[in-house]
């Protein structure tokens, strides 16, 4: 019953939500298990953290998104965890879930490449060991896609309202000045979510989706996983032969309808900005986002 619960309710939560909630989990029991053996703490997170070395990645290729599973404390995963709530709180009411899962990980993906690419070009970092964790590369990449999607929205930080333009521009610059002064990998890697974000944005705007490759190859992962259904050996059942005389069921023609006014509202923001929407327009795109 328990168990019924939780799954109810983790269903319930938005992907963001979801995600944080991942990350979570993997950070208590990566840090329960290696404690309650005894073992080293690295023991666990070694097989999922990015390495700098093409050769080890090579090894273990999967780490290009585990990585970004993993945190290094509790700090660590707390501030992360904020960001991808406060910034998935705006992304999802403008778009739905799959494109928040596109731009996050692909965000994830050109972190990482940053990461690597940064390690073995770059003299500073030749004798340098190191390896990537952490969730930044992904938050960055949402960060500033909202940043370069609705650059003139002002959110309150504080006790004053900014754009969030001058947020994202912010964020960029100190990643930059600190690449120095340690945590270079880090800083790699947000600089790489960043660029994908705006990128993505970007292209968004000229009718280029450039997350839907990705869309199409977790679809296709997700159904190798899938079981097979088993074919029922007979049944009987009843077929209502008469047909729509619209050509389609009610139903379909109301999800066209709602599809029509996200996309118009979706062109009103992108050409004046989110505060030119009326509240029963951003009311309606708000639930749209949760469905």
């Amino acid at each position: 019953m328990a168990g019924n619960n939780l799954r109810y309710q983790f269903e319930r939560l938005s992907v963001a939500e979801k995600l944080i909630a991942v990350n979570v989990v993997v950070f208590i029991v990566n840090a329960l298990i290696p404690f309650l053996l005894g073992i080293s703490k690295n023991t666990i997170v070694q097989w999922f953290e990015l390495p700098n070395d093409f050769f080890a990645f090579l090894v273990q290729p999967w780490s290009i998104i585990t990585y970004s599973f993993f945190h290094g404390g509790l700090g660590h995963l707390f501030w992360n965890m904020l960001l991808i709530f406060f910034v998935g709180r705006i992304f999802l009411n403008l778009f739905d879930g799959r494109r928040f899962l596109n731009v996050y990980f692909l965000g994830v993906v050109l972190g990482g490449l940053f990461f690597m690419f940064g390690y073995n070009i770059f003299p500073a970092f030749f004798n340098v060991s190191a390896a990537l964790i952490g969730a930044s590369a992904g938050a960055s990449a949402i960060l500033i896609f909202i940043c370069t999607y609705i650059p003139n929205q002002e959110v309150r930080v504080i006790f004053f309202n900014v754009k969030l333009w001058y947020i994202g521009v912010f964020v960029v610059v100190m990643d930059l000045i600190q690449l120095p002064s340690g945590n270079a990998g880090g800083h790699l890697a947000h600089l790489g979510g960043a660029l994908l974000g705006y990128l993505y944005a970007n292209q968004l705007f000229k009718g280029n989706d450039i997350g839907s490759g990705f869309s199409k190859l977790l679809d296709g992962l997700t159904n190798m996983f899938k079981k097979s259904e088993r074919k029922a050996p007979m049944k009987t059942v009843y077929k209502n032969k008469r047909k729509n005389t619209t050509g389609g069921s009610s139903k379909d023609y109301d999800a066209q309808s709602k599809q029509k006014k996200v996309d118009a509202i979706l062109d009103k923001i992108s050409k004046s900005g989110y505060e030119s929407l009326s509240k029963a327009e951003k009311d309606f795109l708000f639930k749209a986002g949760k469905e």
